[in-house]
Parts: structure tokens; sequence; C-alpha cells
């Protein structure tokens, strides 16, 4: 019997320890999994900020390389090391006045990372990113989706020294292009000639060059096409804002707490704090500007560095021609004319700036959108808001289509939030040049989609792709244009991307709800105009009440489709109502509203068979109509789909 209890203790004993060393592991893997999630979200933030590693630049560029690569912003280092990697020899070199590599992330002091994430199921996971390959390499070596400086442009230039292949060549005057006429119509590209430091002029052939600046200057030198601003919606003249961002110093972990309790706690999910990033205090958008035509506070997005303080973009200068040295210093005038009374705003309004101090700004503008060069593929905002695949990806894309504000009182524009999209190689080939790629935020996109895909992580997957891609235009002796138009190079390279570290799966998503709608056709054409907005719930309020003061307001925004056709006063349509935004609209109000733009003489009751008589009205969004006297946000939709083809004669 003794024996008997004493086998049952021995084994309660190996029980307990089983039971022991199971739940030690559970535990162990539970605080893995969260130190993963704490890294990934937020970053590991330390304390030590890294010296500067002076970058060694060649004093002279060999006579000749397989790849040119024009730019050290982000783009174009991703580019340079993939060419190297595969086995190019490769000049990176820069026509501005830098002195580290990184650009707008390092010189720009944009040092808040604006993601690319897939969703997933597991929330400890659901910081993946997108794309992976170098941009998560990189992104490794920093603190998190927020990050020092100082730390970014080391990891850069490791990346870049690490490679043989690559020689580096900064501070030009000038690179411009060689080209020469060829037997298919499109300029050959042959390399360039730069202009050094001291004035001496260079020739480098080669027979690729990635255009990675940010206002794809070189392809524009070369003759690529291209649109400026929002000029495919009619508006050339306006473009996003651009934004000096500043430096405060006296962010010291008390602080960060204080901002913590206040932004964790609030019930606006567009406001928080995490380890290296702080997004919110929208009460700032309520600063009084000293210049209120040219100067605009957004709410604070703040990237914190290692030595207690933190670069903020959030002061938009509206007005300014980036390609015009005096309008730019004119933009750091404003600024550094309004940044005491920004700061001293901040101070007043919030307890915990009481202590904080401008600190200096940074050396470079953050300029959001100039040049959209024309492409085999030009990206349009269906593409995006879709979620769309492409044949030819090279990378994803998910970021919300993100409007700035375009003057003082604009207040910006969220046109939807994608899930995920692909980007295709064709955008990143320009029409009219070949041996040319344009990566970054100048690619073959309209102005709309430019708002998502303009990110710096969509934006080194393409300049990987792209140095990839040269590798393999040499091997298979092709242009770039002939490589684009190959469904069997194309898969080579997608194939080659992934052995890179690169994730280029197919999109496999289920079609967003809007698409499903009946009136999706007239929402696609409101979304090419500009005229419909989902903000980030994708929401585009299609079965809401329409009313005659939103008829007119989408009329009038529809005169970019072809201005001089929008010869009548679209106003005179609503000039006798009474609560022209709260009563329904009908289907003759909304005919007449039409015929009132156009200029086209009809009685109200006659507007519907005018627009029909013209080819301005179909027989089949009529019958999609269900309550002519109460017509719908789609349905007026419709209605604009309709007057796009008549107008312009294309879909």
């Amino acid at each position: 019997m003794a024996n008997s209890n004493r086998n049952n203790s021995t084994s309660k004993g190996w029980l307990w320890l089983m039971g022991t060393l199971i739940v030690l592991a559970v535990l162990a893997a539970a605080a893995s999994l969260y130190y993963q999630y704490k890294h990934l979200s937020h970053g590991a933030h330390s304390s030590v900020k890294q010296a500067i590693q002076e970058v060694k630049s060649v004093k002279k560029a060999k006579d000749a390389y397989d790849v040119i690569v024009v730019g050290t912003d982000p783009e174009g280092v991703a580019a340079a090391v993939s060419a190297a990697r595969n086995g190019l020899s490769t000049l990176l070199v820069d026509g501005r006045n830098r002195t580290m590599l990184g650009g707008l992330m390092t010189h720009g002091g944009l040092n808040t990372i604006d993601m690319n994430y897939a969703p997933k199921a597991n929330p400890l996971s659901k910081h993946e990113v997108f794309n992976k390959g170098f941009f998560s390499e990189w992104y490794s070596k920093i603190e998190g989706d927020s990050f020092d400086v100082n730390t970014a442009a080391n990891a850069f230039y490791d990346l870049v020294r690490a490679e043989k292949n690559i020689d580096v060549l900064l501070r030009m005057q000038k690179i411009e292009p060689i080209l020469e006429s060829s037997g298919s119509g499109n300029a050959k590209l042959q390399g360039v000639i730069l202009t050094l430091s001291d004035g001496t002029k260079q020739t480098v052939k080669s027979a690729s060059v990635i255009d990675a600046t940010q206002d794809a200057d070189f392809a524009a030198a070369a003759g690529v096409p291209f649109t400026f601003g929002r000029e495919d919606l009619g508006d050339p003249q306006s473009r996003m804002a651009v934004t000096l961002v500043f430096r405060l110093k006296n962010i010291t972990p008390e602080v960060w707490s204080l901002m913590a309790k206040r932004l964790n706690g609030d019930d606006d999910v567009n406001s928080g704090v995490n380890e290296v990033s702080v997004w919110g205090y929208k009460e700032m958008s309520n600063y009084p500007a000293l210049n209120k035509e040219r100067a605009k506070m957004r709410g604070l997005n703040m990237g914190r560095e290692n030595d207690n303080t933190v670069l903020v973009n959030s002061l938009q200068i509206f007005g300014v021609d980036t390609f015009n040295p005096k309008s730019v210093q004119d933009a750091f005038d404003i600024a550094n004319q309004e940044l005491p009374n920004v700061v001293a705003y901040m101070q007043k309004t919030f307890p915990e700036f009481a202590g904080v101090e401008l600190a200096g700004t940074a050396s470079e503008l953050y300029v959001r959108e100039t040049r959209h060069i024309q492409g085999e593929y030009r990206m349009n905002i269906v593409d995006v808001c879709t979620n769309g695949d492409q044949w030819d990806r090279i990378g994803f894309g998910s970021y919300p289509v993100d409007i700035q504000r375009v003057t003082p009182s604009d207040s910006g524009n969220v046109v939807c939030s994608p899930t995920q999209y692909a980007i295709p190689f064709r955008s990143i080939v320009p029409l009219k040049v070949d041996g040319l790629l344009v990566v970054g935020r100048a690619a073959s996109y309209d102005t709309l989609p430019h708002g998502s895909a303009r990110v710096m992580p969509t934006g080194m997957a393409e300049g990987e792709a792209a140095g990839a891609a040269a590798m393999f235009a040499k091997q298979e002796k092709m242009t770039f244009r002939q490589l684009s138009g190959s469904k069997e190079v194309i898969a080579k390279l997608q194939d080659h991307l992934i052995k890179q570290g690169m994730e280029l799966q197919p999109i496999a998503l289920k079609p967003q709800p809007f698409m499903e709608h009946k009136s999706y056709e007239g929402l696609k054409s409101a979304l090419m105009l500009g005229l419909a907005s989902g903000a980030y719930d994708n929401n585009f309020h299609l079965d809401d009440a329409a009313n005659p003061k939103r008829m007119v307001n989408l009329v009038s925004g529809a005169r970019k489709m072809k201005p001089d056709a929008w010869v009548g006063d679209v106003n005179q349509a609503i000039a006798n109502l009474q609560n022209a935004d709260k009563i329904p609209l009908t289907l003759e109000q909304a005919c007449y509203t039409i015929t009132q733009a156009l200029g086209l003489k009809a009685a109200s009751a006659e507007a519907q068979s005018k627009l029909m008589e013209n080819k301005l009205l179909t027989e089949t969004t009529v019958k999609l109509i269900t309550d002519k006297q109460k017509l719908t946000n789609a349905d007026t939709y419709m209605l604009i789909k309709d007057l796009k083809v008549g107008v312009t004669g294309k879909p």
C-alpha cells in the first residue's frame, strides 16, 4: 500500500512538473508574441542617438555603369541596392545639396512613415507590412513607424556601402540626359552628363537610368510627358500643400506619458500615441495663422527622436512653386514667422506642452505633389478604391487616399480606404523615352490615387522592382517598354522579386459592398471626376437622399470634364427654390439643373426630353431610378455618368 502511495505521489509530482513546464512555455511564448507586437507596432525606442556616418562619395564616376539611379531618397536607395545585388554596376547620384542618404526622410525630417499594413485576423499580427523585401530590411534597423533621423540615415548608408557594386556621387550641380532618336519614335536614353560640384562636366554612359527624384526631374528633362498637380481634374493650378517639418525639444518621457494619457483615452480613432509616434491634437487646426492666406496648422503628427525631441509634420504652406528658389525661400520665411506663435499656442492650449521649445526646422520642404508622369499604364482612383489587382504587379499599396488641403479654407479629403491594391510595372515605365524607369510619388498615377500611392513604402517597393528589372532588361536584351508588355518576362521578374524577399501573390479579396450596388457605374464616373468620397469606412452614402443644392454642386464640379460646354449658369436651377438644401431632388429638377449648366434652353418639364434628345441621358439610367420624386446620391451619379459620355464621348 505504501509502495502504491509512493508511486501515486511520484506520478503526481511528474504531472505537476510537466504542468508547470507547459505553463512556463505558454507564458514565454506569450511574452515573445507580446514583445514582437510591441516591436512591430511601437518600435524598440532607445534614448541613445547615433552619430551620423559620413557618406563616402567618389570623387568622379566611372565612364559607364549598367544602371544609374538619380536621387538618394528612399526609393533611390532601394533601387540602387536592388540593382547592385543583381550583379549590376550601379551609380547612385544626387543633384541636391545633401550630406546623407534618405532625402525626404532625413533632410526633409519626415520621420513618421505612412505605413502599408496588411489586415490580419490575429491582433498580434495586425501590423504586418505589405511588400516586405528591401523596405522590411531597412525597417528592422530603425525604431518603428517613427524613427530617429540619424538612425534612418545610417541604416540607408549601411545597406548601400555593403554593396561593392555601388558608387555614390553627391552634390551634382546638374544631371542631364543623353538621348538619341530610335526607330520606334521614342527617344533612347544613353546615359547622363554630370556637372560636378566643382563645375566640371563628365559623360557617363548607361543603358538603364532609374529616376528616383521626388518630382521626376530627370524624366521631365528627358521629355517624358506629365500632368501637373490636379491637372487631370481640370485644375492645373492646384496641388496639395507643402510642409516644413519643425523640431520641438523638452519632450521628456514625462511629457510623452501625458500625451498618451490624453490621446489614448480619446474616443477619436484618428488620435493616439505609441512608443515612437503621436497623432492627434486636432484642436491645433484652430491656431490663428499670422498669414491666413498662406499658412494653416493641422493636427499634430510627431515622430520621436532619441534626444527628447520630436519632429512635427503639421504646418501646411500654400501657393509654393517648388521649382522656383525664391518661392521656396518664401515658404521657409512664412514658416519661420509662424512657428514661434505655433509653439506659444501649444504651450497655452495644452498643459503638457508648457515647457516645450522650438528647436529648428528641416533643411528641405516636404513637397507632396508636383508632376505625375504619363506611363504605359496610368493608375486611376477606381483601381485603388476597388482593391484592384494587376497582372504585372510589383508591389502593393493600402494607405488611405489622403488628399491634403489645397487651400487654407479647404478641409482636405479621404476619398476611400483600400485594403490592398497592386502597383503595375507599366506605371513606372514612362512614355516617349526608352531606357528609363520612374519610381516614387511622381510615377504614372492620376492625382487622386497618388494620394495613397505616394507613400514611401510603396515607392521603395517600386525601387526594388526597378533595380531587378534593369537586370532582366540587360539579360533579355529588351527595353523596359518591351519588358512591360511581356507576360513571360514579367512573371520571371515577379518570381525573382519574391526570392529577394518581396511578397507579390495575387490579390484575393471580396468585392467592396459599393461595387455590388446597381448604380456602381455611376459611382465610378463620380470617383474619376473627384466628385465622390467614401472616407475611412468607404461609405459613399449611395442610398442617401439627394437635394437640389447638392445637385447644383455636383453638376458644377462636373464642369472639369469639358469646361467650354458649361456655357450656362447652373445656379439659376435653384434660384426660385426655397430650402434647396433640404427638399427632395426630383428627376425633373435634376435634369433642369444639367440643362441650365449647359445653356440648353428648356423649361423644367422639358429638361429630361431635351437631355435625351441630345444623348446626354439614357433610358437605361432613367429606368434605374426607383423614385423619380426622391432621387438618391446614386441616381445623381448615374446622371453624371451619362452626362460625361454625352459631352466627352468617353466613358
